[in-house]
């Protein structure tokens, strides 16, 4: 039976690795746009063990099942249109800094976080063309 590419391990990882920073995103812009909202607190996405997903153990995130966002008071508005895929937990951040509203968003490290997943993300989607690439090129199909 021929080998498809979500069979490789790394592969499979590398796929969600991406989705995982595509919901983090979301979740980090939501921080971002309630800034200024009364008694939010800022969330965060918990990360899946990767480690495991490659040695194929039982912590391994399913990439195809997807939930929407939580709407915790009627006058939020909906989620956008990303669901975050299932398995990937949301956090609340801890509240180091509050403003007299009650709000915990420091903007400046929801723009580092940010940064930080853009780039990570960028890492990810580089290592997984390079490994199609590859198998392209083991199996004769050059990519031009």
């Amino acid at each position: 039976m021929p080998m498809s590419m979500t069979d490789l391990p790394l592969l499979a990882a590398l796929k969600v690795k991406m989705k995982w920073h595509q919901g983090r995103q979301q979740v980090l812009a939501e921080n971002v746009a309630n800034a200024d909202t009364p008694n939010f607190r800022a969330r965060d996405l918990v990360a899946p063990d990767f480690r495991k997903m490659l040695s194929g153990g039982a912590g391994a995130v399913a990439s195809s099942a997807a939930m929407g966002p939580a709407r915790t008071n009627a006058a939020h508005l909906g989620g956008g249109g990303g669901k975050l895929g299932a398995g990937m937990a949301v956090t609340k951040a801890d509240d180091w800094e509050k403003t007299p509203e009650g709000n915990a968003v420091v903007l400046e490290d929801q723009m580092l976080k940010i940064s930080e997943n853009q780039m990570d993300y960028q890492l990810a989607t580089t290592l997984y063309s390079r490994g199609l690439g590859l198998l392209k090129t083991a199996i004769g199909r050059r990519s031009g």
